[in-house]
């Protein structure tokens, strides 16, 4: 072999064809699969939170429409809750209200603040009495609930959301379009998405 190298053409290595193959696998392509992966996923971040909350919001607003409304089994044991009851009957239409609200994503970081303070009052006042731990007193699901708004709370709403399109999100938007024009760059820049 030759003592010149190109690295375009391995024949011409100083290195035998097993050992340049097996560096280039291991080490180059590892490292590209797993820096393509982790942008792909930056990339879909927006989406799978905006998914999130959709999922998050239907679900805590079945629970109000069951209490309410009957529907969905009903509140516990079948039936709804007596209008007025504390603190039935105001849990249930926050968790309609809010679940609504979170779930199409207007108003979303107030809807989720109130709606992690609502379960976390449940917890507290109706679970927590019962047992330390959620699995002990069946307070699993207001916990969830409660940590899933809260982190709402702090991450907002995510792609496909009704403040996207008017309120904090255009704005948003706006802000970072005239920042674009004003400097000549722009602050994220979407990568093509490859197989």
């Amino acid at each position: 072999m030759s003592n010149t190298s190109d690295p375009g053409n391995p024949g011409t290595s100083d290195e035998t064809p097993a050992t340049t193959a097996g560096a280039g696998t291991t080490a180059g392509a590892g490292a590209e699969g797993a820096a393509g992966l982790t942008a792909r996923l930056d990339r879909a971040r927006p989406y799978a939170l905006g998914l999130f909350r959709i999922v998050t919001g239907l679900f805590f607003a079945c629970h109000g429409a069951a209490s309410l409304f009957g529907v969905l089994g009903g509140a516990k044991g079948g039936g709804t809750v007596e209008v007025g009851t504390w603190p039935g009957w105001y849990a249930a239409v926050i968790q309609l209200v809010a679940g609504g609200l979170v779930m199409l994503g207007l108003g979303t970081r107030s809807a989720a603040f109130l709606a992690s303070g609502s379960m976390a009052y449940a917890y507290f006042k109706v679970h927590q009495p019962e047992g330390l731990f959620p699995l002990q007193n069946g307070g699993e699901l207001s916990a969830l609930f409660c940590w899933a708004f809260l982190l709402l709370v702090f991450t907002g709403p995510g792609a496909l959301a009704l403040d996207r399109l008017f309120g904090a999100g255009a704005r948003d938007g706006a802000d970072a379009a005239a920042r674009e024009k004003k400097t000549g760059t722009r602050e994220e820049q979407a990568t093509p998405v490859t197989a």
